[in-house]
């Protein structure tokens, strides 16, 4: 692997990670005049519109065409664009300071669930080292949900907003893993057309949601004033991060770029500790276990696959 592909695909997933760290605090700001579901809807349409267009441009009509996998597509759409995208925000508004620190730290969590997913649904169980992994994942992972205080965390009404969150990652994981079922279409079509069947799904869900009174539909005015921050998460974190993720992984290959992922917590509490909010010794230090699990595991599938390489030259 050449210098500048190295350097190039790196400076590619060191960006969409970064931006995916910003996104959880530009969210927060948004939350306090528009409420997530709406917000949420106006991001993924205009970002769906965008798709569209450019998948239109770069490949022709013929790749808006389902090809008979509309229910595949619908369904991993919905994992990511509605599952996703709804719950994290809902919950994290729900939890506010706290909710950006646990949303970027549960992103980090998404590889080790990964596995976790695999082995339930494909049998595929993972061998000892990986499994010490996703445990002292899930132990960094439970410091930051708690802050050392379960009694408080399950009165105080915190357990809801954290499965919230929780049910969004996986969402995500199993949207990524679907992503497989599709190894002969391009990255754009199928991200286009999974957002856009994923979004329809989240504007039937929001609009009844209106109609029944549970939700109100915002102003004009409303909208206007969160338009600093819609426009980082259309173009910045939803666009460019998508983009740029997906080729800097095509470039480094998944098992080099995942380890970026870490970068979307560190991000997230730079721009708290910018804003003047405190980290508590439980935030830091079960995100530093989850990075070191990913680190770790990350090595031992090298070490495992570069083994598995020499046994087979050997024959």
């Amino acid at each position: 692997m050449s210098k500048d592909r190295v350097m190039k695909g790196a400076f590619m997933c060191l960006l969409a990670s970064v931006a995916w760290g910003a996104m959880f605090p530009v969210a927060e700001s948004a939350f306090t005049r528009l409420d997530p579901f709406y917000f949420t809807l106006i991001r993924y349409s205009s970002v769906s519109v965008i798709l569209l267009i450019l998948l239109w441009v770069k490949e022709g009509r013929k790749a808006l065409s389902f090809e008979g996998k509309a229910k595949q597509l619908w369904f991993f759409g919905t994992m990511a664009f509605t599952v996703y995208n709804l719950l994290i925000f809902w919950g994290q508004n729900q939890l506010g300071t706290s909710g950006v620190i646990l949303a970027s730290v549960m992103e980090a969590l998404m590889p080790i669930l990964s596995v976790l997913v695999l082995w339930i649904y494909k049998q595929r169980r993972p061998e000892a080292p990986t499994i010490l992994c996703i445990v002292v994942a899930l132990i960094g992972c439970f410091m930051v949900i708690t802050k050392g205080d379960l009694g408080a965390f399950f009165v105080q009404g915190g357990a809801f907003p954290v499965m919230l969150i929780f049910a969004a990652v996986l969402g995500w994981v199993i949207y990524t893993i679907g992503g497989g079922q599709f190894k002969d279409w391009s990255v754009l079509r199928y991200s286009t057309l999974t957002c856009v069947l994923g979004t329809a799904t989240s504007a039937v869900i929001v609009l009844t949601l209106t109609a029944f009174g549970v939700l109100h539909a915002p102003s004009a005015q409303t909208i206007m004033s969160t338009g600093y921050e819609l426009s980082f998460m259309i173009i910045v974190a939803g666009l460019m991060a998508l983009i740029s993720w997906n080729a800097g992984i095509k470039l480094l290959t998944p098992i080099n770029g995942i380890l970026f992922i870490n970068f979307v917590p560190v991000t997230t509490f730079i721009i708290t500790l910018l804003q003047g909010h405190q980290m508590t010794v439980y935030d830091v230090g079960g995100t530093l276990l989850i990075i070191a699990a990913l680190i770790g595991n990350n090595l031992y599938q090298r070490r495992r696959g570069s083994l598995a390489a020499a046994a087979g030259a050997a024959h």
